[in-house]
C-alpha cells in the first residue's frame, strides 16, 4: 500500500473518533420523509445547540477578557480557519466596522486559501500546516494581539499551524472545536468545545457545528465591543452611519437613548457628524459637540462614564 492510501486510511480511522463526524441517530431515515418532516429534523437538532454553547461561557469569557485587553493596548482579535469555520470568521470580523465603527484592521478574518476562499472551495488549503504560519506572518502578528483558531472538527492542520506559531511569539490564543480532544486545542490557552453532536447529514460541519460557531463568534465580538465602550445600554451608539438605513438607525437610537423627538435628534446628529454617541451625550447634558467629544475623549469613550462625570461635576 502507497503511503498516500496508509495516510488515507489513518485519517478516515481517526475521523471515527471525532464527535461532529459520527452518525446522528435520530436523522437516518431524512431521505424518506416529507419537506416538513425534514425541517423538523433539522430544528430538533438545531434547539441543542444553545446549550451546548450554554456550557462554555465561562472559557468564552476568557478569550473576551483577552480580546478586549489586546484591543485596549493596539492590538487585534485575529480569527483564523479553513472552509465554513474560515467563513464565519470572515463574516465576524466584517460586520464589526458598520456596528461598532472599528477600523477593519482591529478584528480580522483570515481563511485558509486566501480570498478565493471566501466562495470556493480551495482544494488542499486546511491541510497546509505552514500556511498557517504564514499567513499570520503576513499580518505582522505580534504579541498584542489574541488569536482564535476555528475547526468544527478540531483536527484542521492549517489552524494548528497557525496557532502554534501565535502561542510561539506570546500571543493569547483560543481554539473553538465542537469536538473534545481536538487537535487544536493543544497549541491554545484557551479551549472552546459546545459538543453539539453528530449533524443531520453526517460530517456536515456547516449544520449544527457551525451554528455553535457562529453563536460563539457574535458573542466574542459583541461582548467585546460592549466591554470596550461601543453600546450605551443595548443601543449600538457606535454605529458607522454610512448609508442611509444607518443614518436612520443613528437617529432612531439618539432618540431611544434620549427621550428625545426627531428634530432635536437629527440636529444633534447633524452637529456631531452623525456620532450617535456625541449626539446623546449633546442631548442629555446640553452640550456643544465639541464639549461632547471632549467628555468622551477624556472618558476613553465610555457614554455611560461620560454621563455620570458629567453628573459628579
Amino acid at each position: 500500500m502507497s503511503s498516500e492510501k496508509m495516510g488515507l486510511h489513518a485519517l478516515a480511522k481517526s475521523l471515527n473518533n471525532i464527535v461532529s463526524e459520527g452518525r446522528n441517530t435520530q436523522s437516518k431515515d431524512i431521505d424518506t420523509l416529507s419537506t416538513t418532516g425534514i425541517l423538523t429534523r433539522i430544528n430538533n437538532e438545531d434547539a441543542t445547540v444553545a446549550n451546548a454553547v450554554a456550557s462554555q461561557i465561562d472559557n468564552i469569557a476568557r478569550v473576551i477578557d483577552a480580546a478586549t485587553a489586546s484591543i485596549k493596548n493596539n492590538g487585534r482579535l485575529i480569527y483564523i480557519g479553513a472552509g465554513t469555520s474560515g467563513r464565519l470568521g470572515i463574516l465576524d470580523a466584517a460586520e464589526c466596522r458598520p456596528t461598532f465603527s472599528v477600523p477593519d484592521g482591529v478584528v480580522v478574518g483570515v481563511i485558509a486559501g486566501g480570498e478565493t476562499a471566501i466562495q470556493h472551495a480551495v482544494e488542499g488549503a486546511e491541510d497546509d500546516t505552514e500556511a498557517g504560519k504564514t499567513d499570520l506572518q503576513q499580518l505582522a502578528l505580534n504579541e498584542k494581539d489574541t488569536v482564535v483558531g476555528i475547526s468544527a472538527s478540531g483536527r484542521t492542520p492549517y489552524v494548528s499551524g497557525a496557532l502554534k506559531y501565535a502561542s510561539s511569539i506570546g500571543c493569547t490564543t483560543g481554539a473553538i472545536a465542537c469536538s473534545p480532544n481536538a487537535a487544536i486545542f493543544e497549541p491554545a490557552d484557551i479551549a472552546i468545545c459546545p459538543v453539539v453532536g453528530p449533524e443531520v447529514l453526517t460530517g456536515s460541519t456547516r449544520m449544527k457545528s457551525g451554528t455553535a460557531q457562529k453563536m460563539i463568534l457574535n458573542m466574542i465580538s459583541t461582548a467585546t465591543m460592549v466591554k470596550l465602550g461601543k453600546t450605551y445600554e443595548n443601543l449600538m451608539v457606535d454605529v458607522n452611519a454610512t448609508n442611509e438605513k444607518l443614518k436612520a438607525r443613528a437617529l432612531r437610537i439618539v432618540m431611544q437613548a434620549t427621550d428625545c423627538d426627531e428634530s432635536t435628534a437629527e440636529a444633534a446628529l447633524n452637529a456631531s457628524n452623525n456620532s450617535a454617541k456625541t449626539a446623546i451625550l449633546m442631548v442629555l447634558t446640553g452640550a456643544s459637540a465639541e464639549q461632547a467629544t471632549k467628555q468622551l475623549a477624556e472618558n476613553s469613550g465610555f457614554l455611560r462614564k461620560a454621563l455620570n462625570a458629567g453628573t459628579n461635576e
